[in-house]
């Protein structure tokens, strides 16, 4: 595999997808914010097999970072983001400077609805206009006919289907499996901020969330137990942090008191100077 051809502007980027559209392709698009890992290669992956033309982004997007996060020492490595993906049909990255996507005068940004709101929403205030703007306008940009967003990152998916379906946007969103680590950590550019120590203790997010399911197996349904039980398991770690714990209806991410039915275990965990997400659907045994 050759490597991707690298473009900086929106006018390059443009005339790149409509090239590739006159030539008969479809474009699959994969948005990342780049220190790129297996998860983010298996959404590649996942492009390569429905598309001719992949094209990935790689852009640190500032207006989904609130004060006090951590925007300046998020990890950034273009170049070996490029090695990684040079093992991969990718025909070109879209890796755009601040002043090509926010202009000088920028004031135009999109308004998130409900399902934006809580758990992330209330956490980190701004966060989801921030991604719902810079992806509305990567799709603007990059023209994809189908755009590849990873599981981990849950509620951020279904506010993007949100948007698409509510501004009748040209493009199919495929949701990919969230990929993990050998002893279950969700695979994320975050995880090098770990210390070897908190990297160890981090193990709690998944296992809180295996014990959901272990509980629900042996049939209990009371939500509220559930959560307690997940609760107790993340603050063996002393100085575990808990931003949320919640089984939620998946579609509008609302808690149920029940799981009567498939739900989705959501959490977000401090350890030390680094904030995790992840989820897992949740099924009772008549599922």
């Amino acid at each position: 595999m050759a490597m991707p051809l690298v473009l900086r502007s929106v006018k390059e980027m443009r005339a790149y997808s409509r090239s590739a559209k006159q030539s008969g392709s479809r474009i699959g698009f994969v948005p990342t914010m780049g220190a790129l890992h297996r998860g983010h290669l298996s959404l590649v992956e996942a492009a390569m097999k429905e598309c001719e033309t992949v094209v990935v982004s790689i852009y640190v997007n500032p207006t989904q970072f609130g004060r006090g996060e951590d925007f300046d020492r998020y990890p950034r490595n273009l170049e070996g983001d490029l090695n990684l993906l040079a093992d991969y049909r990718v025909g070109a990255v879209f890796a755009p400077l601040d002043s090509e996507m926010y202009p000088e005068g920028f004031d135009t940004w999109v308004q998130v609805g409900r399902i934006a709101q809580p758990w992330e929403g209330t956490c980190r205030p701004g966060h989801f206009r921030g991604v719902a703007t810079v992806v509305l306008k990567l799709f603007a940009i990059v023209e994809p006919d189908l755009a590849y967003f990873g599981e981990k990152d849950y509620q951020q998916l279904l506010v993007v289907r949100q948007m698409v379906r509510d501004l009748n946007l040209p493009v199919e969103i495929r949701a990919c499996p969230t990929v993990r680590e050998p002893d279950g950590l969700a695979m994320s550019s975050r995880n090098q901020y770990l210390s070897p120590d908190e990297r160890r203790d981090a193990l709690v997010l998944f296992q809180s969330q295996q014990l959901a399911q272990e509980l629900v197996d042996r049939g209990e349904v009371d939500a509220a137990k559930i959560t307690q039980a997940m609760r107790e398991h993340i603050l063996r770690v002393p100085y575990a942090k808990i931003d949320y714990v919640a089984l939620v209806e998946p579609e509008t991410l609302q808690e149920v008191t029940t799981v009567t039915r498939p739900v989705r275990a959501i959490l977000a965990v401090r350890l030390g100077g680094t904030r995790l997400i992840d989820n897992m659907e949740i099924k009772p045994k008549t599922s």
